[in-house]
């Protein structure tokens, strides 16, 4: 079971790096790209995945707290991130405030994971 909780862990790592990488990526010229999304799925998935085995394993107490919230803002993320692509196809250029809110909002998620 540990080998399946570290490869989802680098799987989750890697979606929180497609949300954040994006956002930097594009922070010059900002606009909402098909990277924050595949990271945004990819985190809520392996997000989810990783809770669901850590409840498996009796060892293990989990602060429901901060994983609520956590995934609350990734689905965020998630909602943003598939609004902004929309708007992006229809209007290119006009999704600046957008970019930022999943850019912004995924470094509140390492923030939460690393300080709470």
């Amino acid at each position: 079971m540990d080998v399946a909780i570290n490869i989802l862990l680098v799987l989750h790592f890697i979606g929180l790096a497609g949300i954040i990488g994006s956002w930097l990526a594009v922070i010059k010229q900002p606009r909402v790209v098909a990277g924050m999304l595949h990271g945004a799925i990819l985190q809520v998935v392996t997000g989810i995945a990783l809770v669901g085995l850590r409840e498996a394993q009796d060892t293990v107490e989990l602060n429901h707290m901060k994983i609520g919230i956590k995934l609350l803002v990734a689905l965020v993320i998630l909602v943003v991130a598939i609004i902004g692509l929309r708007k992006e196809k229809q209007n290119p250029g006009t999704t600046s405030a957008l970019a930022h809110t999943a850019g912004g909002l995924g470094i509140l998620n390492v923030i939460i994971a690393v300080m709470w």
